[in-house]
């Protein structure tokens, strides 16, 4: 019998296993989502050597753990390493539109994980899909944008107790959770993943720079080589969708509300203007702020007719979208993703993927070598709870800096690269004050 492809799973030999909770779309796409998972697998080796040494060690055996994250290949691979560890894994998605009901599937089937997602599903049904898994009584929470968290201390507050602790994936989450810190409503320690180096610096500008792209390429087919291309905040995310828009011949504009950003942004060779004179040349928009109503009604008016708006921040109220409804005299589906509104006496405009994540609703995400350091972050900073509990601040903290430094590491092993070791003479002069000119 030929061995399992590295990273995956060898599915020519099954042992019986009870059936799992799980509400899905169709098990019968668990062999092409495994498929899919296996060769994401293949660009995460990060995370490969999280689960060779999980397997071994076990240092999350006997925690059950709750993810609210997008279920995607490279979070199936994150589960995967987490079950290694001896953990009880279930998953629910952190989006309505981000399931890729394939690795549902495949991680239902194969992996005998419980997961309640399906691609497409009503608001109602997020929710209670949340609450089947946080019925399970986690240890852990793992939080792409804060819902599990957040549904947890709002509705379910005597689950609370039993929590360890938590992490967060994503900036809007971080910024959720942060609020509840200063109110003192956070009742437990809670990891920002999204803070780490090997996460925002990589995921958010690369992995959202390209993947952005890549969904309003795939749901449009429009060119984007000479367009006007707007750009809403010039954070991380904001500075790799205009970095990748410039590269394919787009002529950049960049909106803001921070007076450093945009010095950044003009001082990066891009345009800035406010978003009331953008809006009057723009043929593609993107939202990437973590903010309410960014592209309101009076924007969406002075559009070009065939101006095409989508929102790449975790959550879809960043475009006015009820608004937008308001003022058009009809709206239709004009392509798969793709929904047309015509506004009364204005333009017809294009707004991609219900304003959700385009990257995620109308393609697949990041890249998985992006996402390999993402998810080695969420796997050790699970560990790094469970090793600490009952001694951590009952607070919002960062990823320490030595598991950050590590993936750095791993990372850089894995490509092929080396890097120099400072000399004791060297490791002394930095630690010392006394030695000047």
């Amino acid at each position: 019998m030929p061995p399992a492809p590295a990273g995956g799973r060898d599915t020519t030999k099954r042992k019986e296993h009870p059936p799992v909770s799980h509400d899905i779309k169709d098990p019968g796409l668990a062999a092409k989502g495994n498929d899919r998972i296996e060769w994401a697998a293949k660009s995460m080796p990060v995370l490969e050597l999280i689960r060779e040494r999980f397997e071994k060690e076990k240092p999350l055996k006997g925690l059950r753990l709750g993810l609210c994250l997008h279920v995607t290949t490279e979070t199936a691979s994150l589960c995967r390493t987490l079950a290694a560890g001896g953990g009880e894994v279930h998953l629910c998605a952190s989006n309505p539109l981000s399931t890729q009901d394939d690795v549902a599937a495949a991680l239902v089937e194969i992996d005998h994980i419980p997961v309640h997602a399906i691609k497409g599903e009503d608001n109602d049904t997020y929710y209670r899909h949340i609450h089947s898994v946080l019925d399970i009584r986690p240890h852990i929470t793992m939080d792409d944008g804060a819902d599990l968290l957040s549904t947890l201390h709002s509705q379910k507050p005597g689950l609370i107790q039993g929590v360890l602790g938590g992490t967060e994936e994503t900036t809007t989450g971080v910024i959720r959770l942060r609020a509840m810190a200063a109110e003192k409503a956070l009742k437990y320690p809670v990891v920002a993943v999204n803070d780490a180096m090997t996460k925002h610096f990589f995921d958010n500008r690369y992995g959202t720079g390209q993947s952005t792209l890549d969904g309003i390429v795939r749901s449009t087919n429009r060119l984007i080589a000479g367009s006007v291309f707007v750009v809403c905040g010039y954070g991380w995310c904001g500075r790799g969708v205009a970095k990748r828009a410039a590269g394919m011949g787009a002529r950049v504009v960049v909106t803001e509300v921070d007076p450093l950003k945009a010095l950044e942004a003009i001082m990066d060779g891009f345009d800035v203007l406010p978003l009331a004179k953008a809006a009057l040349s723009g043929d593609f928009f993107v939202t990437v702020t973590g903010d309410v109503n960014v592209i309101r009604p009076e924007h969406f008016r002075a559009m070009k007719t065939g101006a095409i708006v989508c929102n790449s921040g975790h959550f879809n109220v960043e475009l006015d979208l009820d608004g937008l409804a308001a003022i058009a005299e009809s709206r239709r589906q004009a392509r798969d993703f793709v929904e047309e509104y015509a506004i009364k006496g204005g333009p017809t405009v294009y707004v991609l993927g219900e304003g959700r994540l385009v990257n995620l609703a109308a393609a697949e995400g990041h890249p998985s070598s992006v996402m390999d350091m993402s998810f080695a972050n969420q796997a050790l900073a699970a560990e790094y709870v469970n090793q600490n509990q009952g001694r951590l601040p009952l607070d919002v903290f960062p990823v320490p800096e030595a598991l950050d430094h590590e993936i750095a590491r791993l990372k850089l092993k894995a490509m092929g690269y080396e890097i120099d070791v400072l000399t004791p003479e060297q490791v002394e002069y930095l630690a010392s004050w006394k030695t000047g000119t």
